[in-house]
């Protein structure tokens, strides 16, 4: 599995949280901000295992320059 520090940007919305991953162009969402942060992580472990190094260098390039909380995948 691969390792990194990734941004996460939280929105509520009618039913629940969207997250989303800017670097990555990767969501998810849940009913709290807690399963929504779980389910982002794991979306974004699926995107790293399953995209190209080109996929991954072209989505984490600085497409996004924001101050939001940070997630670890460890």
């Amino acid at each position: 599995m691969k390792q990194g520090t990734f941004t996460a940007v939280l929105e509520k919305e009618q039913d629940g949280f969207v997250a989303l991953c800017p670097e990555l162009d990767v969501a998810s969402q849940g009913d709290t901000v807690e399963k929504a942060l779980v389910n982002l992580r794991e979306a974004v472990e699926l995107f790293l295992e399953c995209a190209s190094p080109e996929e991954i260098r072209y989505s984490s390039s600085e497409r996004a320059n924001i101050t939001a909380p940070r997630i670890s995948l460890i």
